[in-house]
């Protein structure tokens, strides 16, 4: 045997025993990763391809894909005021109650992060409103705002304030702020929790070398509170803009979609289409077109939530 051929030979079985320990190790990492798989394929992949092929059937609610349509379904939606403005109705209600619920959580929690001690009791009676069921919250308001027997317009009426009774859920404008009032009560706990979970993170050493420094509460708050915060509440205002663009059960029990359609949401119009209208395939290509737009709109919340990152790191 030439030496050629010994090296040959010892290549090969070199290589053999590679093979043998690469391929148990290959084989393990892939047991491992074989639940995620199956779990993101029956709870994500399943769904999108069984949307996908309603919006591009016939389908209705007892007898689906009946034919193929094409991008129909899209082209309707996109040529239905009615839809594209409960959309818009979705995006500004979304954005504005978000951010109006992260700036009074971000209060709340600075003041019980401020009493120490007494903040984390303080914490367990705010956790009352998110355990209560969103219909049922939404029943308590309903009652609340009641024009006859109802406590707001008793109240207002018994202290002189309004002549007669408000029927609150019945004009446009106040019915949105009622549905954003139940909103606020239900979800701005939880939003108090994140932030005091964020505040609880910042080392109390920074904030005592600043009083060393002779900075006041207002200068900690800007060059310290807020910068070391930044990332999560970005984080926080992401979840709470997803929860709000579900917008649903609070419309079905105040107001459903009413007074005419001025409070009807993008979740609620898709619902009444698939349901009461039995147009599952129109009511899927109109989940597909607002799922986009929520994309589109939560795009600018991930960027910045990405910069802070960037300038914390």
């Amino acid at each position: 045997m030439t030496a050629f051929a010994a090296d040959a030979l010892r290549l090969g079985e070199t290589r053999r025993t590679t093979r043998r320990t690469i391929l148990p190790a290959r084989l393990g990492r892939a047991l491992w990763i074989a639940p995620i798989i199956l779990a993101l394929s029956v709870t994500t992949l399943y769904p999108t391809v069984f949307l996908l092929a309603l919006a591009f059937s016939k389908s209705t609610l007892g007898k689906p894909f009946r034919g193929f349509v094409g991008i129909k379904h899209f082209a309707t939606t996109l040529q239905d005021p009615l839809f594209l403005s409960a959309i818009g109705r979705s995006v500004a209600y979304a954005l504005s109650t978000s951010l109006l619920q992260l700036a009074l959580g971000f209060v709340i929690a600075l003041l019980f992060t401020s009493l120490l001690k007494a903040g984390r009791f303080l914490m367990s009676l705010v956790l009352l409103p998110l355990m209560t069921p969103p219909v049922m919250v939404g029943v308590a308001w309903k009652l609340i705002l009641a024009p006859a027997g109802g406590l707001l317009n008793g109240t207002l009426i018994k202290y002189g304030v309004i002549p007669e009774p408000i029927s609150f859920l019945g004009h446009p404008l106040l019915a949105w702020l009622a549905i954003a009032l139940a909103d606020l009560w239900q979800w701005t706990p939880f939003i108090v929790i994140l932030c005091f979970a964020a505040l609880s993170t910042i080392p109390e050493g920074v904030h005592e070398a600043a009083l060393v420094d002779g900075a006041n509460a207002w200068q900690r708050f800007r060059h310290i509170t807020l910068p070391l915060v930044a990332a999560p509440l970005s984080s926080i205002y992401l979840l709470k803009l997803i929860l709000s663009f579900k917008l649903f059960d609070l419309v079905y029990i105040l107001t459903f979609g009413g007074p005419g359609f001025a409070t009807t949401s993008a979740g609620f119009s898709i619902y009444r289409r698939a349901i009461e209208q039995f147009d599952v395939g129109r009511a899927a290509a109109e989940t597909i077109v607002y799922g986009l737009v929520i994309g589109l709109a939560t795009l600018p919340v991930v960027r910045l939530h990405q910069h802070f990152e960037r300038r914390e790191s």
